[in-house]
């Protein structure tokens, strides 16, 4: 056989190879796009994105509302202290479930996962999402609250219990995520933060002040 004929046989079967190489490649190489999918099984179905707009509704939302009346399952909501944070038309002013230490360190655990990376580990507004949105400098950025500003120091238990369930302004709802008990604990640890800014010595013990001082 001729040398040329050789060649270009090899690179026929080389040619031959490459649309295999390049859907071994598509299929199998992680990248932004779908992976080539010559059966459209289960596993990659068309759907909506979190907020993403839907036409098919006359709201032209994806994310639809829950039904009126509906209720979480395999619970009823009891005292509307607990579940709600208010008493007949207004907010409890105390927390109304034992507060003790194992509530206080549950309270201390959730609010480092859900509340610190905003409200910062002190609760001074300064966490690590809004430093970063400062440096950012997007002009959208709504600053989280401190919890040591004497109006948030005034309000009653339960309207903080509230802002963690339902959000408020730009803060989202958390009621979805964090168990009403969870919630209440989050609420104590944020009194207990709000205390030791404001620390006095009659609030050390009393074999500990000669210490102190």
């Amino acid at each position: 056989m001729p040398r040329s004929v050789g060649l270009a046989l090899a690179v026929l079967a080389s040619l031959g190879l490459l649309p295999f190489a390049c859907a071994y490649r598509a299929r199998y190489t992680p990248g932004p796009q779908p992976r080539v999918h010559l059966v459209l099984d289960m596993d990659n179905q068309p759907r909506f994105e979190a907020q993403q707009a839907n036409p098919l509704f006359a709201d032209g939302r994806a994310m639809r509302p829950w039904p009126e009346g509906t209720v979480p399952r395999g619970r009823l909501a009891g005292d509307e202290r607990v579940f709600r944070g208010r008493d007949g038309g207004g907010w409890v002013e105390t927390i109304p479930i034992p507060v003790d230490e194992s509530l206080m360190r549950r309270g201390r655990e959730r609010y480092e996962i859900f509340c610190s990376p905003c409200h910062g580990l002190a609760g001074h507004g300064d966490g690590i999402v809004a430093r970063r949105a400062e440096r950012l400098q997007e002009g959208s950025w709504v600053p989280p609250a401190s919890f040591h500003q004497d109006l948030v120091r005034a309000r009653p238990d339960g309207h903080l219990f509230n802002a963690i369930t339902n959000g408020i302004r730009t803060m989202p709802a958390y009621g979805s995520q964090i168990p009403e008990r969870d919630r209440w604990a989050i609420v104590a640890y944020v009194r207990a933060l709000q205390r030791s800014q404001r620390a006095s010595l009659e609030d050390v013990p009393a074999e500990l002040r000669a210490k102190i001082r």
